[in-house]
């Protein structure tokens, strides 16, 4: 990470901002800090952030953590610039961090999911991350309706984050270690995500230079969208699917053995 700036919060689109009720605009009150990471030669996608945030009552919450992309590897300029937001939220005094990458898309957007991740972020206190949208490698009902008990697997662009868990990340050595991995990692990870995702990533080709082939694959077959909802169905469907898998073949089978 060559250099860093923050960009204050302000509104880019007026008329998106009037559109809001009053109790939307509050909706994310429970979180302390908000910042959103871009890099500086993409205002294309920064500036699309800043739509989408109006579009879900952000517009006058999250700051810009503008960065230059890293010049030999971007898996680590990708490290530190979240560990730039989580330090900044940290002197803030912040007990709750959102983080929000700028290829951001919101989808599936509902007040009520929002509502549901508030109380369980205020009435629940063993929970280290809570993933507005992610890839999971399994997931299972919790007492909230609209949160899931899960088991991460990778896409860190829009998650909330507690002081403690803040404190841990921000303080690791870049050891060639994806910031994914680093997650993926730590002992006793208590992670949750938002019940329907509502946070993806955007078509926008990607500014990891490691993950340009898959980037493209992706793309042929659907987008990370797509796959991103794919993932959360058949981990929360999986006894389902697996039922029907069985049932299917023993009725392929029982056809078989009659002709």
């Amino acid at each position: 990470m060559l250099g860093l700036t923050i960009s204050a919060p302000r509104s880019s689109d007026p008329q998106a901002a009037c559109s809001q009720r009053p109790d939307d605009v509050d909706l994310w009150r429970f979180v302390d800090r908000i910042y959103c990471i871009s890099l500086v030669d993409r205002p294309d996608r920064l500036h699309e952030a800043r739509r989408q945030f109006a579009r879900v009552g952000l517009h006058d919450r999250a700051e810009f953590v503008t960065v230059a992309k890293h010049p030999s590897d971007t898996e680590q300029g990708i490290f530190q610039s979240h560990q730039a937001c989580l330090r900044r939220g940290l002197a803030a005094g912040a007990r709750t961090i959102l983080i929000f990458e700028d290829d951001i898309f919101f989808d599936r957007f509902s007040p009520g999911v929002l509502r549901n991740v508030d109380r369980f972020c205020r009435e629940h206190h063993h929970w280290h991350l809570l993933f507005l949208g992610c890839f999971v490698n399994a997931s299972r009902r919790t007492a909230y309706a609209s949160v899931l008990r899960i088991r991460y697997k990778c896409a860190a662009h829009a998650y909330i984050i507690r002081r403690e868990m803040a404190k841990c990340l921000a303080q690791l050595q870049w050891t060639s270690v994806s910031y994914d991995d680093a997650i993926r990692q730590l002992n006793e990870l208590h992670a949750y995500a938002a019940y329907p995702a509502f946070a993806f990533q955007s078509d926008a080709p990607t500014a990891n230079d490691k993950l340009r082939r898959l980037d493209r694959m992706r793309r042929v077959i659907g987008g990370v969208r797509r796959l991103q909802k794919l993932n959360e169905h058949v981990h929360r469907h999986r006894r389902l699917i697996i039922a029907a898998h069985v049932i299917t073949i023993a009725v392929a089978m029982f056809l078989l053995w009659l002709l």
